[in-house]
């Protein structure tokens, strides 16, 4: 059996200098922060050059000595790609969009490969039941949720890209929120499996 080290050791042994173990973390953690960023520039070549800047920064940073969270490389390291995506849309000036056609689901990007055939068509179901749901708010309401809820985008970097102050895009949220268990209530709807 295999021990595995921690990463705190990993990189302090890099920061020493055995070079293989940035390998070693970049190997261990190379899926999830890569999935990470796709996820949200939706461009496997933007993804991958998100990827190498994110550790062309983490390097800098632990050579320089400067890194001190100890035990938190992996949360330390998405933070940089996260500050990392959000440089590449405010350069590009846009922030990330579902292309597709017009029959295009949110909701076909978000899966579940663990569930069973039956826990799906439930699923598809409330997903469905909730889209209708969503598309009944307000238009501003609507926007606000969407960008918080499916894009994961800050109440800050929604008040930039919308115009409108961070407690306007605070406020649309809350009354999407109260407006959408208004609708359940009306319509008895269950949206539970």
């Amino acid at each position: 059996m295999e021990l595995q080290i921690d990463d705190s050791i990993l990189v302090k042994n890099y920061i020493a200098g055995e070079e293989k173990a940035l390998e070693v973390l970049i190997n261990r953690h190379n899926q999830r922060i890569s999935s990470f960023i796709y996820s949200k520039v939706l461009d496997r070549d933007v993804a991958e050059d998100i990827f190498q800047d994110t550790f062309i920064k983490v390097i800098k940073t632990l050579k320089r000595g400067s890194y001190s969270e100890e035990g938190k490389f992996l949360p330390w390291v998405m933070r940089i790609a996260h500050n990392l995506i959000i440089d590449h849309f405010r350069k590009n000036k846009r922030m990330p969009k579902f292309e597709g056609s017009d029959d295009f689901n949110i909701f076909s990007v978000i899966r579940d490969e663990k569930l069973n055939a039956e826990k799906q068509i439930i699923k598809d179901q409330i997903d469905s039941d909730l889209t209708l749901l969503i598309d009944e708010l307000p238009e501003d309401q609507k926007e606000v949720l969407m960008m918080r809820i499916y894009k994961d985008m800050s109440f800050k970097e929604i008040s930039e890209n919308t115009g409108v102050s961070i407690n306007t895009a605070l406020g649309r949220m809350r009354y999407a929120l109260i407006n959408l268990r208004k609708i359940v209530e009306r319509n008895n709807i269950v949206l539970t499996n």
